[in-house]
């Protein structure tokens, strides 16, 4: 007949690597965190286009705080936004959640591209992640990493410290393409002029991003989205994030802290960084027992963004919970006037 409740409140059948103790985030955690990202993403939605990053990050900084401040968790943010920018923020060291149950890191990112909601562009992501306390890589105000992700198929195979080429043929072995056929996502940015290069000559693809390296790098671990690989220097929040989500999915994050200018360099060098050393998913984030969830903004590889159609808002979001290794999208409707705090 399946499994049965013993009274100390621990299922008799379920595998230990399954259960749950009460010093842990519960399984549950996954959806209700999935609620603040919707909630962050559907505030922002109507900012898509209008030109403001800082409004449309404040409508969903306040919609995901106010959230989070009703779910069973007693969390601190570890992995703040709105440092680098200066922009409203859930800062490094608030406290969030009901401050009962389990005691956990969160990493947030209320819009990951507040310039791609301003100007409607692809690929705007709400995310927010969970894990054990003390489990997330501290990046000790490095705010930047070198970064290569992709997807399970090559991830004990490719190496950082490998030349690019080496890497990109590394995957498309494993992955039974041609080098012609591998696609590589990396932000547009200047210091990428000379990887771009070395990733053409090597006979791939380049997918080029204006912003939002956490869809690009979910999307290079992910069949179906036409991207195999991430690479190239973006936010240290950023990768903590995105390893979150890899705890599930599958695949490989490897990073390198880059610092960039000297006082940056000897913070890290004072938190006893090795700042060569190459840091894996599990570098990242030590825990087994977290959590990933993102809701699509505007359209993207990995989501679709908020719709409108008569009185409902559609909302598409995934989320992940690394113990079970179970990923699930959630395809959300939500009756329009309940939000209406959140119109413009």
């Amino acid at each position: 007949m399946g499994s049965f409740v013993t009274e100390d409140n621990n299922y008799a059948h379920l595998s230990p690597r399954l259960s749950v103790t009460d010093a842990e985030p519960d399984r549950n955690l996954a959806l209700e965190l999935v609620r603040a990202t919707e909630a962050a993403a559907i505030a922002s939605s109507p900012w898509v286009g209008f030109g403001d990053k800082n409004a449309a990050d404040g409508a969903a900084v306040d919609a995901m705080r106010g959230l989070l401040s009703t779910v069973n968790f007693n969390g601190v943010v570890v992995i703040g936004e709105g440092e680098k920018d200066e922009a409203p923020m859930l800062f490094n060291g608030e406290q969030v959640g009901n401050g009962s149950g389990a005691e956990c890191d969160v990493a947030v990112d209320p819009i990951d591209g507040t310039r791609l909601t301003a100007l409607g562009l692809n690929n705007a992501l709400s995310v927010l992640a969970v894990a054990d306390r003390g489990s997330m890589f501290d990046p000790s105000a490095v705010f930047y990493m070198e970064k290569l992700v992709t997807g399970p198929e090559a991830a004990d195979l490719v190496d950082l410290r490998l030349p690019v080429k080496q890497n990109l043929h590394l995957i498309a072995k494993a992955k039974g393409k041609k080098i012609s056929q591998i696609t590589v996502t990396l932000l547009d940015r200047p210091r990428h002029a000379g990887l771009i290069e070395e990733i053409r000559a090597a006979g791939a693809r380049t997918k080029l991003l204006m912003d939002g390296d956490v869809a690009g790098a979910i999307a290079a671990t992910r069949e179906g989205t036409g991207v195999d690989a991430l690479m190239g220097i973006g936010g240290t929040p950023e990768g903590i994030v995105t390893a979150c989500a890899i705890k599930a999915m599958g695949g490989v994050i490897q990073g390198r802290l880059w610092p960039t200018d000297d006082d940056e360099k000897q913070k890290a060098i004072d938190a006893g960084h090795e700042l060569g050393r190459v840091l894996t998913t599990n570098d990242l984030v030590t825990s087994d027992n977290c959590y990933f969830a993102a809701t699509g903004i505007t359209d993207g590889d990995l989501l679709r963004g908020v719709r409108y159609k008569n009185s409902r808002i559609h909302t598409q979001s995934i989320v992940t919970r690394a113990k079970s290794g179970t990923i699930r999208f959630v395809d959300g409707e939500h009756q329009q006037d309940k939000w209406e705090a959140y119109t413009r």
